[in-house]
């Protein structure tokens, strides 16, 4: 079986690990590289980079990103040494970054460093960055215009958020690993991510929503909502500033044109949202421990073979 997962963010990359136990190196990851950032001389990517640890079994689950039991020798350092300490990496997640600079510096494309990054650190699905193109998205609060990385971890994203932009989207385009991946697709999920910086970024890219509309696969996304929160992550003060209600109502109308399917939490205090000829099916959507995510990922797989019978 073939399965497509976009993702950015943890939920969508503990999904993305659900769905690796079932279909093993049938999944292909589509990840968000919108909050790329350029730090402490290096390429990150903040997003391919956790879906992959995830993938791999060495995500610090505790902290929520990085390596599980790695040190940061390397960044106190560098901090000792006059670099900005604000954006700090572990020395094991230095090293992914460290080799992406590398190779970006010899003229390998994005797509075949996530790739060969993933499969190096064990990963049996492929990971691929939304696009080759750089894409940044922006933040806007009462004090201007900054980057993603530098709201979230910098100001802790706790500002009010005025507008969101995606720098350089108009040149991105869907590049062909993953174009092929959504043709021979049995199923499309949509992960449990943030929907304006996560998804959408992924979404807005040219040649995307075309590409998933052309699948013959049916489309099912999964709302980051459980029992009417989100565990974890800034999704609702985006949605509000993008004119989107946060709930499982919000994530209907987000993805109504692209979705055949929406998993809504069974405990969910809304009623069942109503978005065209949106399928709606409940369950228990919190993802704890492996069995957990393996749980809800055949859940999810079950659910598009519904809709594709």
């Amino acid at each position: 079986m073939n399965v497509v997962a976009l993702a950015g963010g943890t939920g969508g990359a503990k999904l993305a690990a659900g769905l690796q136990e079932i279909v093993g190196a049938g999944l292909t990851v589509i990840a968000n590289g919108a909050d790329d950032v350029e730090a402490l001389g290096v390429h990150v990517s903040p997003d391919p980079d956790l879906c992959t640890y995830w993938l791999c079994g060495e995500i610090d689950e505790e902290r929520g990103w990085g390596i599980r039991g790695d040190g940061f020798t390397v960044f106190e350092r560098l901090v000792e040494l006059g670099a900005p300490e604000w954006f700090g990496l572990s020395d094991r997640d230095l090293a992914t970054c460290l080799e992406r600079r590398r190779r970006l510096d010899r003229g390998d494309r994005p797509t075949t460093i996530a790739a060969d990054l993933a499969r190096s650190l064990g990963a049996r699905a492929t990971v691929l960055p939304m696009c080759d193109e750089p894409v940044r998205t922006r933040v806007r609060t009462a004090a201007g215009w900054r980057g993603l990385q530098e709201f979230l971890v910098l100001e802790g994203a706790d500002t009010a958020i005025e507008a969101v932009a995606l720098d350089g989207i108009e040149e991105a385009a869907v590049g062909p690993e993953a174009a092929a991946a959504l043709e021979r697709a049995d199923a499309i999920v949509i992960g449990p991510s943030n929907p304006v910086i996560s998804i959408g970024p992924i979404l807005a890219v040219a040649g995307m929503k075309a590409a998933i509309a052309a699948s013959p696969a049916p489309v099912v996304a999964v709302s980051p909502f459980v029992a009417g929160a989100v565990v974890k992550g800034p999704t609702e003060p985006f949605m509000r500033a993008a004119g989107l209600e946060p709930s499982a109502a919000g994530i209907a109308a987000t993805y109504g044109d692209v979705a055949g399917g929406l998993i809504v939490d069974a405990a969910d205090p809304g009623p069942d949202p109503d978005v065209g000829d949106l399928a709606v099916c409940r369950l228990d959507t919190l993802m704890e421990g492996e069995a957990g995510r393996r749980r809800v990922a055949e859940a999810t797989l079950d659910f598009a073979a519904v809709l594709a019978s």
